[in-house]
């Protein structure tokens, strides 16, 4: 489904646990935002790709951000420390406009405050009470050249997030870190709402999996709350997919807005859940003629074809059973089995890395 969106011009941002897309993201020549300890997860939120512009929709994601890496969850800001960090913002840009050499990071930023705000702040007689930019300094410092995240926002490539239309957010390995989710989950919710206001009369998408479950701990329950409620206006769609119902019924926040607002529901074979199916039917509110259509996915399939059944229902307008059948290039790229992974990423490398022409030569030789 992801795939026919992308090839239909969709903005396609994911959000996942599992490394699910990694070979569809190598395929489109996507972004692939993953950490790894060689080679950790990076960002630039400071960074203006050509064509976009400073808007004060950037600036209060920034602030966001900062504000959020600055003080801990039961800290309330004050007044004087938000105009404070504004006028640090509006001084950076304005530094990087008299000096093009400077290249826009966190690195540049810190640069500024601690050599020329902190005159500023001097020189306007602002007070450590209402700004106390020696702690903020401090605290901010491990983002900081030589700290220990100073990788985190200091990217120098994959920067034009609002253009790029295939990008992957794979939270694997920080989905229990409180620092790096934190940061990951407030960029997420800045890229996704930016191609939203900015890309007029193109269709975007979200599809959280199941990193949902990690994204709604740390807080975002409200965003994909405002997500589902609004996405529509901007010619947008909002995913979740999950393999608990339950999941979704913990969090009651998420629980109304993803189900009241999902005129379309898609479902794969329930067979495991055969005995206590009356709960899914209830919460998903389908009717005795979906509840049967659900329940006899699979159960009749042509065993000379390989292929498997899906249930698509449209607002209880439009209920049926599709079958789904895919290519040997397809299921080589969408493959999350590790030895098949391997091998594609073998083939991909015989061709300088063209996972296109590395898949279409290993499914040749499948076939042979």
């Amino acid at each position: 489904m992801v795939r026919s969106y992308f090839e239909q011009g969709t903005h396609c941002v994911l959000v996942d646990v599992g490394h699910s897309y990694r070979g569809l993201c190598n395929l489109v020549n996507g972004y692939y935002f993953t950490y790894e300890e060689k080679n950790p997860i990076r960002f630039n939120p400071f960074f203006i790709a050509d064509g976009d512009v400073l808007d004060t929709e950037k600036k209060e994601s920034i602030k966001t951000l900062l504000l959020a890496l600055w003080k801990k969850d039961n800290e309330v800001f004050k007044r004087s420390e938000y105009v404070a960090l504004s006028n640090a913002l509006s001084g950076y840009y304005d530094f990087l406009d008299t000096d093009r050499a400077v290249f826009p990071c966190f690195n540049s930023f810190y640069d500024y405050l601690k050599e020329s705000f902190v005159d500023r702040l001097k020189a306007d007689n602002v007070k450590d009470r209402d700004f106390d930019v020696d702690n903020f300094l401090y605290v901010l410092r491990p983002y900081y050249s030589g700290g220990e995240f100073d990788y985190l926002l200091n990217a120098t490539e994959n920067l034009d997030l609002l253009r790029q239309r295939f990008i992957v957010f794979e939270l694997d390995n920080i989905k229990d870190h409180p620092i790096l989710l934190s940061v990951v989950s407030l960029i997420v919710a800045e890229l996704f709402i930016s191609k939203m206001r900015k890309l007029k009369g193109v269709r975007k998408m979200i599809l959280i999996e199941e990193a949902w479950k990690a994204i709604a701990r740390d807080g975002m329950a409200e965003y994909i709350k405002y997500l589902f409620k609004t996405v529509r206006k901007f010619y947008g769609e909002a995913v979740v997919v999950t393999q608990e119902v339950d999941d979704i019924i913990s969090s009651p926040v998420v629980k109304q807005a993803i189900i009241n607002n999902s005129d379309c529901k898609i479902l794969l074979d329930q067979s495991k859940y055969q005995n206590k199916f009356d709960q899914i039917q209830e919460l998903l509110g389908l009717t005795e003629k979906e509840k049967t259509l659900i329940l006899s996915i699979n159960k009749a399939n042509d065993p000379t074809k390989k292929y498997k059944e899906v249930f698509i229902g449209l607002g209880n307008q439009l209920s049926r059973v599709y079958r789904t059948e895919v290519s040997l290039e397809e299921y080589l790229t969408y493959s999350t089995e590790e030895s098949e992974k391997v091998k594609v990423q073998q083939y991909a490398e015989k061709f300088g890395g063209n996972y296109r022409l590395g898949i279409a030569a290993l499914a040749r030789e499948l076939r042979a």
